[in-house]
């Protein structure tokens, strides 16, 4: 089968011919229409991973997938032969990937069917950056009214997490750039943009002269965010940025790991249905794109890219 990723790390991301996978018991083996570009793919693709988890060569990169469930393994009973399913691939060390034809995905963590009316392009980038963002605004827990500060509001992460915290009634003050970043996080709902270029610091307390309620952190200077929250308010890192970092900060600090359950994910594809959450795949590439795709990620994004591998 085709797939993208790396033979040791020495060598760059390129297009791999590898065996066709098998599922083993309690796993699936999906046939892969789409895949997306997350920061995690950058890291691995760029050898800063290396030092943090187990790599198994050859690796193939890629997190999200949606495709149709080609094969099961003894025990599986969540989904049969050719359901449309979406997730992320978790394991605990870096290896399989879903830039790849097929994936074998295990069935207890990371995968769901897709729902009636969900677009299986955005199924395939829905996963990972959305977990992440449902986690963080579900840590920091806004309440109607209350202000939050989005720092790294433009990614994917970032994107959703505005409005799954307008969804909730919060106030949400976003960092971006003047002109087509601000323009992009207030159509996504932001009642206020700061640009993290100039001096952030007052440009919030102009807003929030008190301070904010809570504030995500997931891109930036973590500490010089979480100074502008309030004594007592609630701050949430995917940079891992935890309470030791943040020893003497009257906070509440929760350190973010995505951990992509079934139910998460169902809510998350729900909201997309309904148009309470709109992911913007912003480009589309071919699986033989994707060194290409991970690349044009690492220089910024407005949204999601895609990677298409099926139709």
């Amino acid at each position: 089968m085709r797939a993208v990723g790396l033979e040791s790390f020495e060598e760059g991301v390129k297009v791999l011919d590898l065996p066709k996978p098998q599922p083993a018991a309690g796993e699936v083996l999906v046939k892969i229409s789409h895949a997306s570009v997350n920061g995690f793919d950058v890291g691995v693709a760029n050898g800063i991973v290396k030092d943090y988890m187990e790599h198994r060569f050859p690796v193939v990169l890629g997190k999200d997938f949606a495709g149709t469930v080609e094969a099961v393994g003894d025990g599986v009973t969540s989904v049969s032969e050719g359901d449309a399913v979406f997730g992320v691939l978790m394991r605990e060390y870096v290896g399989p990937g879903t830039f790849a034809e097929y994936a074998v995905i295990p069935e207890a963590i990371g995968l769901t069917k897709v729902p009636s009316g969900l677009d299986p392009a955005v199924a395939g980038v829905l996963g990972l950056a959305g977990t992440a963002a449902h986690m963080t605004v579900n840590a920091v827990s806004p309440s109607a009214e209350e202000t939050l500060l989005i720092g790294g509001a433009t990614g994917g992460v970032g994107a959703k997490a505005i409005q799954l915290a307008v969804l909730k009634g919060a106030r949400v003050i976003a960092t971006a750039r003047p002109g087509e970043e601000a323009e992009f996080v207030s159509g996504l709902g932001a009642h206020h943009t700061v640009d993290y270029t100039g001096d952030m610091a007052a440009q919030v307390r102009g807003i929030a002269s008190e301070g904010v309620d809570a504030a995500i952190h997931l891109a930036g200077d973590g500490a010089a965010l979480a100074d502008l929250v309030k004594s007592g308010g609630r701050f949430a890192s995917t940079m891992g940025v935890g309470e030791e970092q943040l020893q003497g900060k009257d906070l509440q600090v929760t350190a973010i790991m995505a951990m992509p359950t079934r139910d998460i994910l169902d809510e998350l594809a729900q909201h997309a249905v309904a148009g309470n959450l709109r992911v913007r795949v912003q480009r589309s590439y071919s699986l033989e794109d994707a060194p290409q795709a991970i690349q044009d990620f690492a220089q910024g994004t407005l949204g999601k890219y895609g990677i298409e591998i099926s139709g």
